[in-house]
């Protein structure tokens, strides 16, 4: 019997460590990119300057970012279950750039980006300040791209 209690408490602590934990992440750090798709916007290679951004899920903050000038935004969302779904009858996408990550406290100075319904979008934004992209809704993983304009 005394050598099946340490066998028997050693499984149960391994079984508890098991379910426990943030799964090895960082305080802070982004979640991996779970999805095997690379949408057209992430395909390409950043050219300087350019900013980046994927995410899986919303509500989410990537950033800061120093910015400084006039840039062409664009977005993709994509569903890697149904590639042709119709985005316009999805939830609205909805992204700006925001002095704070995550809140609302800055969104008297926040710049918006995009509130639409739509697999992709583009419009050009004015902004200076070290910002933070933050996606506040989005029911699908996306891509960002912000390319300063010369």
């Amino acid at each position: 019997m005394s050598r099946r209690v340490p066998s028997i408490v050693l499984v149960i602590a391994c079984i508890a460590a098991a379910g426990c934990g943030n799964g090895g992440k960082l305080a802070g750090e982004a979640p991996p990119t779970t999805s095997t798709v690379t949408p057209e916007l992430a395909r390409k290679p950043k050219a300087e300057g350019e900013i980046v951004v994927r995410g899986e899920a919303s509500p989410a903050s990537h950033g800061p970012y120093d910015l400084s000038g006039t840039y062409t935004a664009r977005f993709e969302q994509y569903a890697p279950e149904d590639p042709d779904l119709d985005f316009a009858a999805q939830t609205p996408f909805v992204a700006r750039l925001d002095p704070h990550a995550n809140s609302d406290a800055g969104a008297k100075k926040a710049v918006p980006l995009f509130e639409t319904a739509a697999h992709t979008g583009t419009t050009t934004v004015r902004a200076t300040g070290r910002l933070w992209i933050d996606v506040e809704f989005g029911d699908f993983p996306y891509v960002i791209r912000l390319t300063p304009k010369r």
